[in-house]
């Protein structure tokens, strides 16, 4: 099977076998084979294809997944062949996708991208479509047995799905804008899937986010309140994990779920420092990123402040560690701070690394006060710096304080309307 650019052959295997489990399903065997010519009408050559008939009799399999992408013939003809059930990539994340989903906006975009995946897979024509989620290719659902629905009803539940997702956008998008008038600071966790993202979110947050060892834990954004050093409030949000050869029907399907991204005052990437493929993660969580427009050019500065979270610190052994911190210190112009979402090592050093980059344009204010304004003075206390503050004599409001604050422009500008 054929991984993808940069990616150890190895490593796109055990990816492989986690997405198959994280979907519930028992893997018996899992192996590479070379393709020196793909064949259009099976892919794989006549002695591949019993090789893989003589693993399936063994292991008493059921299902075939072949992690790459296969045509409507290729698939067709291999279940021919092989007397089982073949699915590729994309179907296979389609399915985890469909079981994951939580949200009405997560919901509609699994099933639009299955819709568009199918579309191009009609063999005959298709007389009606039952299926809603969970269950959306090979592990069953109303219907599952007789794939029928006319070109017409798909194209017609595809606009009707896209209406809908419009209206969720809008809905996403004034929610956004109140959150911007508020204003409260947002930082977006992104990262691979399986980074540990939903575990650093929940040991942030204390939410009971859904965290397991699992590709594709985490599906909908999900967003917290968060208490920084200097920051009084602002708003964590965790997103869907990336993974190379994302299907393109769910690249535009999902987009909608990183929106809350592009919206961020600073991102955090969350690596999986202890995966021996985390370079090649990285490459590619950049590459949407470049796509997202947060990052130009590689080394150009990105238009979103970027901190890297090396997680899983605490599964290195002292070498590999002592190795890693020589990179960081080698890369000062970087934020690179090593953390354990598991044990919390690190943590409050990240998030004093947000808040220095949250407050990185924040300026040294002068303001004198009545003593006797107790919401104005409170509020530059919980909101700003306060560096100094003393008695200012008096006038015809009585006693007066001078503080001098250092705040941001949008605080400032918060603290001219109250």
């Amino acid at each position: 099977m054929k991984g993808g650019a940069g990616v150890d052959t190895a490593a796109r295997l055990e990816e492989a076998k986690g997405l198959a489990l994280a979907i519930g399903l028992v893997v018996t065997d899992a192996f590479a084979i070379p393709i020196r010519e793909a064949r259009a009408g099976t892919l794989f050559g006549e002695g591949q294809i019993q090789n893989i008939d003589v693993a399936c009799n063994m292991g008493e399999a059921d299902l075939v997944i072949v992690d790459g992408s296969l045509s409507a013939i290729q698939q067709r003809n291999l279940e021919e062949k092989l007397k089982r059930k073949v699915i590729d990539r994309t179907g296979l994340i389609l399915e985890i996708f469909g079981e994951r989903a939580a949200t009405a906006e997560g919901r509609l975009q699994v099933e639009l991208a299955h819709l568009d995946y199918q579309a191009g897979r009609l063999v005959r024509s298709w007389t009606h479509l039952e299926r809603q989620r969970g269950g959306f290719g090979f592990l069953g659902g109303p219907g599952e047995t007789q794939i029928e629905a006319d070109r017409r009803l798909i194209r017609d539940r595809m606009a009707k799905l896209r209406r809908e997702l419009e209206q969720v956008r809008r809905t996403r998008g004034l929610h956004r804008s109140r959150r911007e008038k508020a204003p409260w600071p947002v930082i977006a966790l992104v990262g691979y899937t399986n980074a540990g993202k939903s575990t650093l979110f929940n040991r942030l947050t204390g939410a009971g986010v859904m965290a397991e060892d699992l590709l594709f834990a985490t599906l909908d954004p999900t967003m917290r309140r968060i208490r920084l050093p200097g920051v009084d409030k602002a708003i964590l949000s965790d997103t869907v994990g990336f993974i190379s050869d994302l299907p393109t029907q769910l690249v535009a399907a999902f987009r909608a779920t990183l929106e809350e991204v592009t919206a961020a005052d600073v991102v955090v990437h969350v690596r999986d420092i202890a995966n021996p493929d985390t370079a090649a993660q990285r490459r590619m969580v950049l590459e949407v990123l470049g796509e997202l427009g947060l990052i130009e050019d590689e080394g150009a500065t990105p238009s979103v402040p970027i901190v890297e979270a090396w997680n899983k610190w605490d599964l290195l052994d002292e070498d590999r560690a002592a190795e890693l911190k020589e990179q960081v210190a080698a890369h000062p112009d970087e934020v690179i701070v090593p953390v354990s979402a598991l044990t919390g090592e690190g943590c409050p050093e990240l998030l004093e690394a947000v808040s220095r980059l949250l407050t990185q344009g924040a300026r040294l204010h002068s303001f004198v006060l009545p003593v006797s304004d107790g919401q104005r003075l409170a509020w530059l206390h919980a909101h700003g710096e306060v560096v100094s503050e003393a008695e200012a004599g008096e006038d015809e409001r009585g006693p007066l304080r001078r503080l001098e604050v250092r705040l941001e422009p949008r605080e400032l500008g918060r603290f001219s309307r109250l």
